[in-house]
């Protein structure tokens, strides 16, 4: 099997095993001889996320939280001039266009590099994913034999890119499947407030929780409503994830609800991830300790930390919990700290009443 075909057979597996995409970086970039390679992905409202060969990690982490990135043309004009194939700088820009390029200045320059080469493709969810590749200064603009050897290997990305994104909407459903198994109506949202994937227990909500136009997140309650869409931004910029509690008035004839929007923890190698959250819908009042599966499977808990967390959850005291447990109080005041960070709380009384909403609704 030649390099060239292991790499395509690194691809597909990346498609399916996202922590293998930093290697078919490297492959891309020994492909054409270049110095490095990324993958990036933007969204509608222009926040990207990218995965890398390792070499360039540090100069894409400063890339992402500058400006700069806002003045690079390649992007645009590729999708102009070469919307169907890959395209080197020098053919969507002038000679000296290069010579005063920003993102250039700042970034490659100072490395010696000073060339690149990609590809721009629309994804069905309206993202745009990014191909580039990066050359040394000195070996002058990629070849048009170089450029013929990753314009092979063009389709074969896109596949990839387009199967990592349909795996993602499974999960999606899987995840909502699962928690309705242990009685817990959930949706998973993806950015731009769209559901990703709705159990039928939430589904038997509506119209209290419902979706509407666009698959977009839709609260009979438009305070509460506000309140969801609020929370799913600051779950979208945050640096750290946080769970997020809101009530849902009773009606004349339903009970009242509290909806948790607890953050999927998404691998940050997974470019192609969409979801943001899982929102449950917990009535209140619910009575009883919350599912050893549900703590675990929801917060990522070991097998220690959630039999503490399930014991606070009836408000039963550190020393009570110790005592129960047979563990040392500082034991046990180490797994809260540790609960605390993974469900996104900061005191006793509120991860307790987060949790005393997560009982098993049903058997």
């Amino acid at each position: 099997m030649s390099e060239t075909e292991t790499l395509i057979d690194r691809i597909y597996e990346a498609s399916v095993i996202p922590e293998l995409w930093p290697d078919v970086c490297v492959g891309l970039a020994a492909e054409v001889n270049g110095f490095s390679a990324c993958i990036l992905t933007i969204d509608t409202k222009q926040a990207f996320r990218w995965v890398c060969s390792p070499n360039i990690d540090e100069q894409m982490e400063r890339y992402s939280r500058s400006e700069i990135r806002f003045q690079n043309p390649r992007p645009e004009r590729s999708l102009l001039l070469s919307p169907t194939a890959f395209a080197r700088d020098i053919d969507v820009m002038t000679a000296e266009e290069i010579a005063a390029d920003p993102v250039y200045d700042a970034f490659l320059r100072p490395l010696g590099l000073g060339w690149s080469m990609g590809a721009v493709l629309q994804e069905p969810s309206g993202h745009t994913l990014i191909f580039d590749m990066i050359g040394w200064a000195d070996s002058g603009p990629f070849s048009v034999e170089a450029l013929d050897r990753v314009n092979r290997l063009k389709g074969d990305l896109a596949r990839a890119a387009l199967i990592s994104s349909r795996m993602i909407f499974r999960q999606a459903q899987n995840i909502a499947t699962t928690l309705s198994m242990i009685g817990l109506p959930a949706a998973v949202m993806g950015e731009d407030s769209r559901v990703l994937a709705m159990n039928e227990d939430m589904e038997a909500l509506a119209p209290r929780v419902r979706t509407g136009a666009g698959n977009k997140l839709s609260l009979e309650n438009p305070a509460a409503n506000a309140l969801v869409l609020a929370a799913l931004e600051q779950l979208r910029v945050a640096q750290a994830a946080n769970v997020q509690s809101i009530p849902l008035a009773a009606g004349e004839n339903t009970s009242a609800l509290i909806l948790h929007l607890l953050p999927v923890r998404r691998n940050a190698r997974d470019i192609f991830s969409k979801s943001l959250a899982v929102l449950i819908a917990t009535p209140v009042g619910q009575a009883g300790p919350p599912d050893m599966r549900v703590l675990s499977g929801l917060f990522d808990l070991t097998p220690g930390e959630a039999r503490v967390a399930r014991e606070l959850a009836s408000g039963t005291s550190l020393e009570a919990v110790a005592i129960k447990l047979g563990l040392k109080l500082e034991t046990v005041r180490t797994y809260l700290k540790r609960i605390f960070f993974k469900t996104g709380t900061r005191r006793q009384a509120e991860l307790t009443r987060m949790l005393s909403g997560l009982g098993r609704l049903a058997v």
